[in-house]
């Protein structure tokens, strides 16, 4: 084919390759020049070279304009609390944004459950407690918004899927035989005792969702366990409990969202549009410099256009050793949402207010034309972590 340079263009996962493939060619001297671009809606490819990745401002945008119009008619019909879940695996960066735009009742951050050590009864006190505030003050509504990889960051579940996707790794075809019926018997048979006794304490639906195909790199798909229906349903028990106990009174409906492909598929925000324009042109220069394994890098975003530094950054400087398909494999590091960072710090000095107030924003769509303040922001989340603070529109 004659190909003189490569320009791979994705997440961890695809600059991992990028970085492995860049290895192989230069081993075997054929010439051909491997450059990597930060592309994920997620948020979890940066570090202080790679600000973002293009398609997180986009795709938080799109959530927020739902997110936000769900809270108009919340406000208004004043009958339900809204389980909405949004994309996010192995971060609560989507989350997090869109808590920072829409100021929701509730938003977890997978990285807090994390840190602190939480039970899923824990979190579930947590969102009843507030829904029980609301409650006391006539307020029987709200939204509640969750990562999509919530699961895998409490503790005890996190144990029960590594030692379900190292088993499965190895013993995929054999699962596969056993019927339908019998596989939730066949998994508890074969964890550890302590795994076993919480897979077999989860409902029927979430179980067999924890043991669906795996993605290509070996990771349970979350996305297709429904999180937000899972502690919905258990809230709904906590608040019956409460209620015979007289410590609730109010009214309980809900219904739950996901929003996944609505962000993913957008037309790009300007600020994501201009981004991703200059990462590209990056990887040109990079390519015709004779690079080989690095990066496209474009710094200094929250500023003027004419004020970015772009730059490549070696893919080898952001590798660490991650079991992957039961081994121990190179693999770029995640980017979590850092807990004595500035939006995370921002979001815990307004959460309370927020959970007990309808302090509702409503961000409407994308706007592509009109005042720079307007059309071109960046995320929240990249001014807090620039500027301290927030642009007010």
């Amino acid at each position: 084919l004659d190909i003189k340079a490569l320009v791979i263009i994705g997440g961890d996962d695809s600059n991992t390759n990028a970085c492995v493939l860049a290895e192989y060619y230069a081993s075997i001297n054929s010439g051909v020049q491997v450059i990597g671009c930060p592309k994920t809606i997620d948020g979890d490819l940066k570090n202080e070279q790679i600000e973002t990745s293009f398609g997180f401002d986009t795709a938080c945008k799109v959530y927020s304009e739902l997110i936000g119009n769900i809270q108009r008619d919340c406000n208004s019909a004043r009958k339900y609390w809204h389980f909405i879940k949004v994309m996010g695996r192995s971060a609560s960066h989507i989350a997090l944004e869109c808590a920072l735009q829409t100021h929701p009742n509730i938003c977890i951050v997978s990285e807090e459950v994390e840190a602190k050590g939480l039970l899923l009864d824990q979190i579930i006190d947590d969102i009843a407690a507030v829904i029980a505030k609301r409650a006391e003050r006539g307020l029987n509504y709200g939204t509640v918004i969750i990562p999509e990889g919530l699961i895998e960051f409490i503790p005890a579940m996190k144990k029960l899927i590594s030692e379900l996707n190292d088993f499965l790794a190895h013993n995929q075809e054999e699962f596969d035989l056993v019927r339908r019926s019998g596989k939730r018997d066949y998994i508890i048979s074969k964890l550890s005792h302590e795994n076993a006794e919480i897979y077999a304490s989860l409902p029927e639906s979430v179980a067999r969702q924890l043991t669906l195909d795996r993605d290509p790199h070996g990771n349970v798909q979350v996305s297709l366990i429904e999180t937000e229906k899972l502690l919905a349903e258990m809230v709904k028990n906590k608040l019956n409990e409460w209620k015979k106990e007289g410590k609730y009174n109010g009214k309980f409906a809900t219904i739950t969202h996901f929003f996944g492909y609505e962000g993913r598929c957008a037309a790009p925000s300007n600020y994501d549009a201009d981004y991703c324009y200059s990462l590209g042109y990056t990887a040109s220069m990079l390519v015709a410099a004779g690079k080989t394994g690095y990066m496209s890098s474009v710094r200094n975003t929250t500023a003027p256009a004419a004020e970015w530094i772009a730059g490549g950054i070696p893919i080898t400087m952001m590798m660490n050793m991650e079991r992957r398909h039961g081994e121990m494999k190179p693999v770029i590091q995640k980017a979590l949402v850092e807990l004595d960072g500035e939006p995370f710090n921002y979001f815990v000095s307004q959460r309370d207010k927020w959970a007990v107030e309808t302090d509702y924003v409503y961000p409407g769509p994308i706007q592509y034309f009109g005042p720079t303040e307007v059309c071109d922001q960046p995320s929240k989340t990249l001014q807090l972590e620039q500027k301290g603070c927030i642009v007010v529109q």
